[in-house]
């Protein structure tokens, strides 16, 4: 057990040392006067469609692999310093989280809060963060946020305020 814990903390730390190496103007960050970006050239955080990812937006979960959430729903926010924090369902998270090249995106270990909850509610809290956790890909499509988890699955999240 301790060391499946070890392989995935190491895991984390290279997904996300890699992440860090980009840099304020991949991230759609203002560009200073003496760094030309080519536009037509993809950037870290930038889609093949020029999608740059919302820093400082908030969502609320709509789905997990095509099933509604219910009750209170879970949430995410991305501010510019690549905080994510959020609802997760029952507790509340923390993490780093990393757009990268063609719309890859990285989520560091979670910081949980340690509230408790029904059988019911923890088994959705814990399927939300293992999706989040997983995350391979995002997309906007409207006011939607589109995660892609490396094993297929897919959570989607709506615009709030």
């Amino acid at each position: 057990m301790i060391a499946l814990r070890l392989a995935a903390l190491l895991a984390a730390l290279a997904a996300v040392s890699g992440a860090q190496a980009q840099t304020a103007a991949t991230l759609g960050r203002p560009v200073g006067p003496t760094r030309q970006v080519d536009p037509k050239v993809p950037q870290p955080g930038q889609g093949q469609a020029g999608k740059v990812f919302p820093l400082n937006s908030s969502w609320v979960a709509i789905s997990l692999n095509g099933k509604p959430f219910s009750g209170e729903r879970p949430s995410f926010r991305l501010d510019d310093q690549l905080r994510a924090t959020g609802f997760s369902g029952c507790n509340t998270y923390a993490t780093a989280a990393y757009p990268l090249r063609d719309q890859g995106l990285a989520v560091g270990p979670f910081a949980l809060t340690k509230k408790s909850c029904d059988k019911g509610t923890m088994a959705i809290e814990q399927a939300f963060l293992m999706a989040l956790r997983s995350s391979g890909k995002w997309d906007i499509q409207g006011r939607n946020l589109i995660i892609r988890t490396q094993n297929g699955g897919e959570l989607r999240f709506e615009r709030s305020l």
